[in-house]
């Protein structure tokens, strides 16, 4: 071994031991209870596959009606405002933290409950399609609270300060407060991947209505974390009745909306949620200086379109069960390898995910998502026929190679965002802040649900009618590929150039305190 080699090799060699070890590093004890509910979070997933195949059997719905359920489904995300407000500043018999992880985990047991009535048909006060838009609805709302407060508790847990009360540098604060971040979405990952298998099996060897009763299990976990954890009282403040009664109001305008069916009523409810959210955010971000505002503005942006891009829908799930032959098991298996890969690649990625700019990160991770598409593309073409009798292997290899591909870049999109969204949150308003982020990217999967309605009734797919899905497929994939990149493109300079001055100007600004 040479001495030009010998420095090369010891600084991957640390690098890769930094990647390893540092989430084991920046854990503490006090991240349990907001990590018990990401983990909670994950592994709902393990009644995934049984809802799957319960509604392509039992229910109706197509996928463009499903598509549209979900846009239905993730408003809830967006008007977080109104549970960041009460956890801010409604404490229920003295907590403002643990009293919502409760209730958010009674909601999500009612939901599972709500399931297994419709599937085992002991619930006959409504038809099977309508319990399950209840049975979700409640899950979704459920989560949203519990999340709520995890996302509030994860700026809360770093500390600002030493011991002796000196302020800790900001670069440390800042580092901090991104690895926590990242535990959030390794502990995500955690959950995914100790029920991905189990979702597959449990689907295929017990009834729907069974898979989501044992499915009670995981509110529990979320729960446990606040009843075993003491959580440190955080500092009350009066509640601002023009975010809470305003996102009230908005909550009820969208119920009233979704139950009289007025035309247009989802496009409508998203045009009003991004006037809401939007004034809401101004009215707290107003107090930061002009630059922090516009670093902000550009990240938000570049990151919106980045998830606002439409998906397939279930019709390419439905054909890899009705032409493929990818059954409950193997759907599981699928799901397994994604599991485990996504918490790898987040594990060994995360060190620098946090240290690269947000243009960087999205950039890479469009062009690899777009090409990670393609074996999906081929498979709606027929390549697997081919592969089998030249190659001596069919769709279910080429679904586990492409799976475990395309794993591991799965959750670092949200990793920037996270961090950005922790290191500007104001001392009092953590919750409503990052509860208001959060709306406004939930809002850009609104978008993307509703671009996902519009292709799938372009070019409509349904259970045995596959005709279209190959240029569904290459239609969504284009606009995955194009949007992000020209909003990259377009504000990325600005936002590199706004994070470089404010970058230089930490070490002036504490030069002139200690002077």
């Amino acid at each position: 071994m040479t001495e030009t080699t010998q420095p090369a090799e010891t600084r991957l060699r640390q690098t890769l031991e930094t990647a390893l070890l540092n989430p084991i590093r920046a854990f503490r004890l006090r991240y349990l209870p907001l990590l018990m509910v990401y983990f909670a979070y994950g592994a709902l997933g393990i009644i995934t596959i049984a809802e799957t195949f319960w509604i392509k059997s039992a229910l109706t719905m197509t996928p463009a009606e499903l598509a549209a359920l979900s846009v239905w489904l993730t408003l809830p995300w967006t008007i977080k405002m109104v549970f960041g407000e009460l956890v801010d500043a409604v404490p229920i018999m003295g907590s403002q933290r643990k009293v919502y992880v409760l209730i958010g985990g009674t909601l999500v047991a009612a939901g599972l409950i709500t399931l297994a009535g419709a599937a085992g048909g002991w619930l006959t006060f409504a038809e099977p399609q309508n319990l399950y838009r209840l049975g979700s609805f409640l899950s979704v709302v459920g989560v949203v609270l519990q999340d709520v407060a995890a996302d509030a508790m994860s700026t809360e847990v770093v500390d600002r300060e030493y011991p002796d009360g000196t302020p800790r540098d900001p670069k440390d604060v800042n580092r901090d407060l991104g690895m926590v971040q990242v535990l959030g979405r390794l502990a995500l990952s955690f959950g995914m991947v100790a029920v991905a298998g189990i979702a597959g099996l449990l689907a295929s060897t017990f009834s729907y209505e069974t898979v989501f009763l044992l499915g009670l299990v995981i509110p529990l976990i979320s729960v446990s974390g606040a009843l075993l954890i003491d959580i440190t009282p955080t500092e009350t403040r009066p509640v601002d009745w023009r975010i809470l009664g305003g996102g009230i109001a908005f909550g009820a305008a969208v119920v009233a909306v979704a139950t009289t069916g007025l035309p247009f009523g989802q496009e409508i409810v998203f045009v009003f949620s991004m006037a809401v959210v939007c004034a809401m955010l101004w009215r707290i971000v107003r107090d930061l200086d002009a630059r922090t505002q516009e670093t902000i503005l550009y990240a938000a942006i570049i990151i919106f379109i980045f998830r606002a891009t439409p998906l397939v829908g279930q019709g390419y799930t439905w054909f890899t069960i009705d032409v493929l032959g990818f059954d409950e098991a193997f759907q599981g298996t699928l799901n397994q390898i994604g599991a485990v890969l996504a918490l790898a690649g987040t594990w060994l990625f995360s060190d620098a995910i946090t240290k690269r700019p947000v243009t960087v990160v999205l950039f890479w991770l469009t062009i690899v998502g777009t090409v990670l598409s393609l074996p999906s593309l081929a498979l709606t073409l027929g390549i697997s026929e081919w592969t089998q009798a030249t190659f001596g292997f069919g769709a279910r290899t080429i679904a586990v190679i492409d799976t475990a591909a395309s794993s591991p870049f799965m959750q670092l999109s949200m990793i920037p965002l996270l961090t950005l969204i922790a290191i500007y949150a104001p001392a009092t308003r953590r919750a409503t802040w990052f509860a208001l982020m959060s709306s406004l990217m939930n809002l850009a999967l609104v978008a993307s649900a509703l671009q996902t309605k519009y292709v799938n009734t372009l070019l409509v797919v349904d259970r045995g009618a596959y005709e279209n899905l190959p240029l569904l497929l290459g239609l969504v994939m284009t606009i995955g590929l194009v949007a992000p990149l020209a909003a990259i493109l377009v504000f990325g300079r600005k936002l590199n150039a706004q994070q470089q001055q404010t970058a230089a100007q930490v070490p002036h600004a504490q030069t002139q305190k200690a002077s």
